[in-house]
């Protein structure tokens, strides 16, 4: 439970900060109070759906695959990423305060931001995570309650990579899923 909490938590802070620099960048995007409505949907988007539309995209994709130069199998991937993202952003549009005035800047920008951010946490979110945890003991241990984790970094990842669209952050949080 608590790894749940401390990833959610930073991925939460994650995302706001995100929705805020698309706020502040990208003309006829709104986010305003609805920031934390917005990072709620948004984090939930991204730990179980973005998981699920990645499958089913790539499913559908993956049937014509042999059909594709090596060039345009890689358009098609980078293509089914935006097509991804765009679909989580819009979900984050259709469920919270977010309001966009522009369809360019407000529909087909943002994705692109999302996906750089995320490439970004993907990069930072064992730190994050750790930092989390401490904190998370620190609070336990004041609140006289035990820490229900042992505060271990996490073991590497020996398995041969998926090509599932999943990236490692979710895959671990699905293999906790099915463990817990």
């Amino acid at each position: 439970m608590k790894k749940w909490v401390v990833r959610f938590a930073t991925l939460y802070v994650f995302n706001l900060a995100v929705l805020l620099l698309i706020d502040l960048l990208t003309p006829g995007v709104r986010v305003g109070w609805g920031v934390l409505w917005a990072s709620v949907i948004l984090t939930a988007a991204v730990i179980w759906l973005k998981p699920l539309i990645s499958k089913w995209f790539g499913s559908m994709t993956a049937k014509s695959a042999h059909q594709r130069t090596k060039a345009g199998e890689t358009l098609v991937q980078i293509g089914l990423v935006f097509v991804v993202e765009l679909v989580v952003w819009i979900i984050v549009v259709a469920l919270s305060g977010v309001t966009v005035h522009n369809w360019f800047f407000g529909y087909l920008v943002p994705p692109i931001f999302l996906l750089i951010a995320w490439a970004i946490y993907a990069a930072i979110d064992t730190r994050l995570e750790a930092r989390a945890d401490a904190l998370y003991d620190q609070a336990s241990t004041k609140l006289g309650k035990r820490p229900t984790d042992a505060a271990a970094p996490p073991a590497a990842d020996t398995r041969a990579e998926v090509q599932d669209g999943l990236t490692p952050e979710q895959r671990r949080m699905l293999d906790e899923l099915g463990n817990g």
